[in-house]
């Protein structure tokens, strides 16, 4: 996926979920923020963000940030790209791919998406990983009774006779494996370890980052 234009700019304050206050060009700006995790160990004052300006002029902020660097790497931290980025992904891994369809319902539950390939149904569901601790990165962030929902509806569908997938893309490059974070939630841990005994599948995949671009790169180990 590729974004518009894009801005440098360095970090201030959050002073809530939704916006932050960044220098751009030596003067502040009010920024979307486009991830309402708490992204602490990224949001410091003082670090290099980019930010893609909107285009409409209408709105509210003048910009979105989309991507900080956290010493040498580079993560992307907008969390809509994940969705963007396994649809692009999916069809190249789905073997006779015949349709793939966004936001699709399975009784009350809402999955990121709906597949039909090589004579399986699948429902999958996405989520965006941004926390990295000496390469290893793990999801969540913060605890998420949603996602243990998720997890546990995805198991539902088995027994309906689907076929299952949570796919986690981590939104950086380079790293060493995944794995839950069972020290900030381990509900979604043990969900998560059920799920893959129950037999959904769990996948992993890391991502080629620049400022502008988010793409799939490749396979990354799942440790649960």
């Amino acid at each position: 996926m590729t974004y518009g234009n894009i801005a440098e700019g360095r970090f201030i304050a959050r002073p809530n979920r939704f916006i932050a206050h960044v220098e751009v060009g030596g003067q502040v700006e009010v920024c979307h923020v486009k991830n309402t995790g708490r992204c602490r160990e990224l949001l410091v004052p003082g670090a290099k963000v980019y930010l893609e300006e909107g285009a409409n002029p209408n709105r509210k902020t003048k910009y979105d940030v989309v991507a900080v660097e956290k010493g040498d790497r580079l993560i992307n931290m907008d969390s809509q790209a994940p969705n963007k980025v396994a649809g692009e992904y999916l069809p190249t891994q789905l073997e006779g791919l015949t349709l793939l369809r966004p936001e699709q319902r399975f009784g009350a539950s809402r999955f990121d998406f709906y597949a039909e390939a090589g004579g399986a149904r699948w429902y999958i569901e996405v989520k965006g990983v941004t926390l990295e601790e000496d390469g290893v990165v793990l999801f969540p962030d913060a605890p998420t009774e949603r996602g243990v929902k998720h997890l546990r509806e995805l198991c539902a569908t088995l027994d309906a006779g689907y076929r299952a997938m949570v796919l986690f893309v981590v939104q950086m490059e380079g790293v060493r494996y995944f794995t839950p974070n069972r020290r900030t939630h381990p509900e979604f841990a043990e969900a998560l370890r059920e799920a893959r005994d129950k037999g959904v599948l769990v996948e992993a995949i890391d991502c080629r980052v620049t400022p502008r671009t988010l793409d799939a790169r490749g396979a990354v180990e799942v440790v649960i």
